[in-house]
């Protein structure tokens, strides 16, 4: 079953304007069934191998393209670099827009070609797994979080509604968020997971890069999983592991040229001194997570050490996804004062400062917004929205003065 996916129309915009889009993002996310389900209605669709040379792409490239005239969708592009310079000399000569779709799960393999290759001509959209307005197949196409975003003030006067959800929110940060987890039964789900791990090791990271100890790079797979929301250290990381800090950065650099993790960097300003200047971590899927740590149930998370982290992790990734939607994304960061005051993420749009923080506990309180108040006294003269706290409350709820909790599943 298709469902329709919240950058639909942004796809179609871009292939209207540009003529080339390439459409990346992590295995099964669902990049060739959006594909197939819209500009596939009228375009062909080639899919490559990393073993076979389809039609001989790699080794005549102009006369493949001969063979496959655009409108065409070339699937999984980094196994056929070599077609990327005939397209580029095939759009130097005609410059109409959507003749070529690209899709790829690897940054590497498509970003550094593309952008070099492809600079003025082509166009990026990343796609990740399902939000949640996705998940509940709603008719909405707008997130909650633009609107609040274009303005607090008239989101706050308006009447929100909640998601109508088929899983417990335990159960769906458990599943995680790749589309085939949605549909299957929960008692295969460990296996899917499972699979998905060994797939994503065995294949992905071999071509990607040259990793002599799989096992190893397993172990440290499930060590960041256990680091989701935290800040990052390298040198701790490999010590755990007795790799070089250079080597645990190469692999999480790995991680996130496949999709598998993100980072968001900290906020600084010229008026303050003493802010942690590391990145914040997340692993990209809630159900990956659980997977590595071996909680064995949706029942399990709430007794868990990492609940907190876990449900963090979903709501960071859910901004990510739905601020996607905009044109430009919003900036990300995080602040963290050594004083110990901290937000968990802050969005810049429109030279506005959204600061925002997460809490996994559905009677959020004024004390959840003292490091946003103590963001506000550092940086007064700082153009700064109302603050969020998003949890699993029922409702939105005013904590103080400037400061609001709201439901993490607003339709």
């Amino acid at each position: 079953m298709y469902i329709r996916r919240i950058l639909t129309d942004k796809l179609y915009k871009l292939a209207e304007s540009f003529p080339v889009v390439v459409v990346s993002g992590a295995r099964q996310v669902g990049k060739s069934t959006l594909l197939q389900n819209t500009l596939g209605m009228e375009a062909e669709i080639v899919v490559f191998d990393p073993v076979v040379d389809i039609e001989n792409a790699r080794q005549d490239p102009e006369l493949f393209l001969n063979n496959h005239p655009p409108p065409l969708i070339l699937d999984e592009i980094q196994y056929a670099p070599e077609l990327v310079a005939s397209i580029k000399r095939r759009i130097d000569l005609n410059r109409a827009p959507g003749q070529y779709i690209l899709t790829g799960s690897q940054q590497w393999g498509i970003m550094k070609s593309m952008s070099e290759s492809l600079a003025g001509r082509a166009v990026f959209l990343d796609l990740n797994s399902f939000c949640l307005l996705e998940i509940s197949q709603s008719d909405s196409i707008i997130p909650w979080i633009a609107r609040w975003l274009d303005s607090p003030d008239k989101f706050l006067s308006l009447s929100q509604s909640r998601l109508t959800h088929k899983t417990t929110l335990y159960e769906q940060l458990w599943r995680g968020f790749l589309p085939e987890a949605q549909f299957l039964a929960t008692e295969v789900i460990p296996d899917f997971l499972d699979a998905y791990k060994r797939t994503y090791i065995e294949r992905d990271v071999r071509l990607l890069a040259e990793v002599s100890d799989l096992q190893l790079f397993g172990r440290f797979l499930q060590l960041v999983s256990a680091l989701t929301a935290q800040e990052i250290n390298h040198s701790e990381i490999g010590r755990e592991l007795g790799l070089t800090p250079q080597t645990a950065r190469r692999w999480l650099d790995i991680l996130k040229a496949t999709f598998q993790w993100f980072e968001i960097p900290a906020y600084s300003g010229n008026l303050i001194k003493r802010v942690s200047n590391k990145p914040k971590g997340y692993i990209t899927d809630t159900g990956l997570a659980c997977s590595t740590q071996a909680i064995s149930t949706p029942k399990a998370i709430g007794g868990h050490p990492l609940w907190g982290a876990i449900f963090e992790t979903a709501v960071a990734a859910e901004l990510r996804k739905q601020t996607a939607f905009l044109s430009p994304m919003p900036n990300f960061y995080h602040w963290r004062a050594y004083s110990g005051a901290e937000v968990d993420i802050i969005l810049e749009y429109n030279g506005i400062l959204h600061p925002i923080e997460i809490k996994a506990k559905t009677n959020p309180s004024r004390r959840d917004t003292m490091g946003i108040s103590a963001f506000r006294k550092k940086y007064s003269q700082i153009n700064i929205a109302k603050g969020l706290v998003i949890a699993p409350c029922s409702g939105i709820i005013q904590l103080s003065e400037y400061d609001y909790a709201v439901p993490w599943d607003l339709l």
